[in-house]
């Protein structure tokens, strides 16, 4: 299996070179050239599978460089110990019809670590299928989960640096305690005086800088990258949704034959893609609902059939949704004009120029058959978590509380009550003063610092806190670098200079 980019003026390439490389020479993202037909026994034991042979089997269709026994050895490496419950990512039933696919057990309390418990090895043997002797530098803007869960996952992996770039005013201090305090000798964060657009076109320019690239490789390093425009960190997560459709089978919630929705919080569109590959290997899934925060750009997209991101940008209370220029966004874009790349570029290159593109009719009507779209204000997103707490005595965060009112609006919209899935990103006592102000009143959790809060939650709930987040009140700051945008590419130098 060779891989092509999105923008179609980079040659194709075998597995190892895309993973390695992240993204494409001409700034596309990587794609199977032909996507691949899964088999029939792999939906015959779904019911059945646990989440390593889940994974097995998945994942060879998407990786053929690899061999059955290297894929094997780097999934047990990735789920064996490091997350704290066997099933990896339990489904709660919390009615008839209703299941949190509970994507936070991993030892960053986050989804992203689905994806990069597994990134480290995958790439440690593709750099050794590519004869590659450079050490490999992944570049990570976050919004907030992906940088903790990079970082988590490369932590002292011999031949690798990690170098986080987050927004410094635009995460949660649970977020920015986890990335600031992170331990390891190749671990470096830096904050970043703006957005997380900004610090995601800065990794995304560094990446495709010809001459940087160059500079480097002189030097003997290599980038790639750990956010989701790397193939292997969004294949990972196709998984997981087959696992949920395998739990609703085997708690006799959806029919053999029947279909059912998934509905994905997200802002750069990698977790709902991924929702999308599973629905195009045959997960039967009747509609991808995709919840945004006052940021919705993506909820405009799907509902209009204009990408416009000249909107003001909000800060919520759900900050890793925080985005205006969703980069996996292009991997769909690809399939929506015909796999045709003069397309993609053409769109993204309006998308640079003026902030915005509009899809032809034909494309829009392409999207909304299998994309639904809507999004939740902060006081809607409030209102969720209290809502979910008191009807079902079940604590989420704020951006699974996004996904909840957007399904809510979804059915009453519809009148579609056929089984759904929310995917349940993060642990809530990631974001305690969101989740305390909705169960407590925004008065009770002014004063209270975040450790505070996190303790109170726990104690009036019941629900356990992740041992990770626990301990962080007691870590020392290691990181305390913070730069504007524009001193990126100085500050990428520097650290590999040290």
């Amino acid at each position: 299996m060779r891989y092509i980019s999105t923008r179609g003026q980079s040659p194709p390439v075998t597995v190892a070179t895309a993973l390695l490389s992240g993204l494409a020479p001409d700034g596309g993202l990587y794609l199977p050239e032909v996507f691949p037909v899964a088999p029939d026994d792999l939906f015959e034991g779904v019911a059945g599978s646990d989440y390593p042979d889940l994974a097995g089997g998945i994942l060879r269709l998407f990786l053929a460089g690899y061999t059955p026994e290297e894929l094997t050895a780097c999934i047990n490496k990735a789920y064996g110990r490091n997350f704290d419950t066997p099933a990896v990512t339990p489904l709660t039933m919390v009615d008839g019809n209703l299941g949190f696919l509970e994507l936070w057990h991993g030892p960053t309390a986050a989804f992203k670590d689905l994806a990069l418990q597994l990134l480290p090895h995958l790439l440690a043997v593709a750099a050794a299928k590519a004869g590659q002797k450079e050490e490999i530098v992944l570049l990570v803007a976050t919004s907030g989960d992906t940088g903790k869960a990079a970082l988590e996952g490369f932590k002292d992996v011999p031949g690798t640096k990690v170098i986080v770039f987050f927004p410094e005013d635009g995460v949660s201090p649970v977020q920015k305690r986890q990335m600031v305090t992170q331990e390891g000798k190749n671990t470096f964060v830096v904050g970043v005086r703006g957005n997380f657009d900004q610090a995601q076109a800065g990794v995304k320019a560094l990446l495709a800088a010809e001459d940087f690239r160059r500079e480097m490789a002189a030097a003997g390093k290599r980038f790639s990258s750990a956010n989701s425009i790397n193939w292997g960190r969004l294949v990972p997560q196709v998984v997981y949704y087959f696992k949920a459709w395998g739990e609703l089978l085997r708690q006799q919630i959806l029919p053999p034959g029947e279909t059912f929705n998934v509905v994905v919080p997200t802002g750069n569109f990698g977790n709902i893609l991924a929702a999308y590959y599973g629905k195009k290997l045959g997960l039967p899934i009747h509609k991808l609902i995709c919840a945004s925060n006052r940021n919705n750009v993506l909820t405009d997209f799907i509902r209009t059939g204009e990408y416009n991101r000249n909107r003001r940008f909000y800060q919520t209370i759900s900050p890793s949704m925080d985005i205006l220029v969703s980069s996996n966004l292009e991997r769909l874009l690809y399939e929506l004009v015909g796999e045709d790349p003069e397309a993609v570029v053409a769109y993204m290159n309006q998308l640079r120029q003026a902030g915005s593109y509009r899809l032809t009719e034909r494309e829009r009507a392409r999207l909304q058959e299998g994309f639904w779209a809507g999004f939740a204000t902060e006081e809607e997103t409030t209102a969720a978590i209290k809502e979910v707490y008191e009807r079902y005595h079940y604590l989420i965060d704020p951006h699974t509380a996004v996904g909840y009112k957007v399904y809510q609006d979804y059915r009453t919209s519809t009148g579609d009550t056929r089984p759904a899935v929310i995917a349940a990103t993060a642990s809530p006592f990631k974001f305690n003063r969101g989740v305390a102000t909705a169960l407590f009143g925004a008065e009770s959790a002014a004063d209270a610092d975040e450790f505070a809060l996190m303790e109170s939650l726990a104690e009036a709930t019941g629900a356990p806190v992740p041992p990770g987040l626990a301990a962080l009140k007691a870590k020392p700051v290691r990181h305390r670098r913070v730069i504007e945008p524009e001193a990126m590419a100085a500050t990428v130098r520097a650290i590999l200079d040290e």
